[in-house]
């Protein structure tokens, strides 16, 4: 079946079904379409799946993506259209240009922490680009697998563009085809499983992984706001985000402070019993939470804590005293647990983070921007915000993407458009003038002309 699907977007893409920019804009419609028909069906999926709340399921899923492929929509004749570039002496007279040429059969494999933007919105960049999509969502977040299952093919044309739900067996089966680009975004063992994959028909893959991705608070931050923005950007979705900070590293001087006013947003955000808040996700499943629950035993737990198997809940928590060697210094966490590490000098941290695999995105609270230009300077990551942490992701104008561990390529904006398709350098010359310049004989004469122009 699986085969048979590839097949046929093969066939429709030979064809030349998904070329036209017409083609490309009623298909981006039709995405928006079924986000706004169904927004409330989604965010349904999303509190089955995660417990996730409407609000947040709106912000972070459906209202995320309908703005990015809005953005595809108003800018795609302009990022789809050839692109002139300087013409050099020697091949001139001519011109040159990049000929974007979408790349055939694309395949997009998306994870269970935000099922609809992380699905939807690489799919778009390849239907924008011109390409047959067959895509398959995480059956770890099954209602949203199963509703996504059900909407697209009522929406999309299903002569390009499919949907394939099922579990490792499909994936494996999905990755025997032969594709012309794979996007994965998931964990960091999958995705060397993804990249072996792709190896056997060299296939090229962009891959949004994960990793450990730190919070330097320096002595100079605005602790309140650096608690604020810190807490809001760990505890949505229950910590489990890509970007969320995975762990701080504060100066010692302000760590009790600091910790003090994470405990004072966290309570702003969810009230004195986060369980009962409506804001609050759950744990994905009974594995990830056997899995965090093994983490609490590290460290000293200053705030939060509480655990309920029975409804996967965690707390929002807080923990100091933390081993570096234990698991969760060494694993992506995944979840609403934060360790906070003390240092003596931002020098101390930006070692701790280098000694490290690069992290997909790092965030520096400083007031001091000698400190935060440091910070940025000396280490290496998929992305920055300053005084900040998650926003960086937002902007289309700054690609998302992670750089070593943490993943290969990046998209948002015109770079989700970019991925998916290859800029064909195309010269064209004339042939009313030919110099004989360019051809032998080489004498004296013609070598001191070409120094001068090459």
């Amino acid at each position: 079946m699986i085969a048979n699907l590839v097949s046929e977007a093969r066939a429709a893409f030979n064809a030349g079904v998904t070329k036209p920019l017409d083609w490309r804009r009623a298909q981006l419609k039709a995405i928006i379409k079924m986000l706004e028909e169904h927004s409330d069906d989604f965010e349904a999926a999303l509190r089955t799946d995660l417990g996730r709340s409407p609000a947040e399921s709106f912000l972070l899923d459906i209202a995320l993506t309908r703005s990015e492929v809005k953005l595809m929509i108003k800018n795609l004749a302009k990022w789809t259209a050839p692109r002139k570039v300087p013409t050099k002496a020697v091949s001139r007279p001519g011109s040159s240009k990049r000929v974007p040429q979408p790349l055939g059969v694309v395949l997009v494999i998306a994870p269970w922490n935000y099922p609809v933007q992380l699905l939807l919105v690489p799919v778009a960049g390849a239907i924008a680009a011109g390409n047959a999509v067959v895509m398959k969502p995480s059956e770890v977040s099954a209602a949203t697998s199963e509703l996504l299952g059900k909407l697209v093919p009522m929406y999309l044309d299903s002569k390009a563009i499919s949907i394939v739900e099922g579990a490792v067996e499909t994936a494996t089966e999905l990755l025997e085809q032969k594709f012309d680009h794979i996007f994965y975004t998931g964990g960091t063992s999958v995705g060397r499983v993804v990249m072996q994959a792709a190896a056997k028909h060299l296939t090229p893959v962009t891959l949004e992984l994960g990793g450990k991705s730190p919070t330097i608070v320096d002595a100079s931050a605005n602790i309140q706001v650096a608690a604020r923005r810190i807490a809001w950007g760990k505890f949505i979705n229950a910590g489990q985000t890509c970007v969320a900070p995975d762990y701080v590293l504060a100066h010692r001087s302000i760590v009790d402070e600091l910790v003090v006013e994470i405990g004072k947003s966290v309570t702003e955000f969810f009230g004195s019993d986060p369980q009962q808040s409506k804001d609050y996700s759950r744990i994905v499943s009974d594995r990830h939470f056997g899995r965090l629950r093994a983490m609490l035993s590290t460290g000293t737990t200053v705030v939060g804590g509480s655990v309920d198997a029975a409804s996967r809940y965690i707390a929002p928590t807080v923990l100091v005293g933390v081993d570096s060697s234990a698991p969760i210094m060494q694993e992506e966490i995944f979840g609403p647990l934060l360790p906070i590490v003390s240092v003596d000098s931002m020098q101390e941290a930006i070692d701790f983070v280098n000694d490290r695999p690069h992290p997909l995105a790092l965030y520096i609270f400083a007031e001091d921007s000698k400190v935060s230009d440091q910070v940025v300077a000396e280490t290496t990551s998929g992305g920055v915000t300053v005084n900040g942490t998650i926003m960086h992701i937002t902007s289309p104008h700054l690609p998302f993407g992670g750089i070593g561990e943490s993943g290969i390529g990046a998209y948002h904006g015109q770079a989700s458009i970019d991925v998916f398709q290859h800029l064909k350098p195309v010269l064209a010359r004339t042939t009313k003038f030919d110099p004989s310049i360019a051809y032998p004989p080489y004498t004296k004469r013609k070598l001191r002309v070409l120094r001068r122009v090459l």
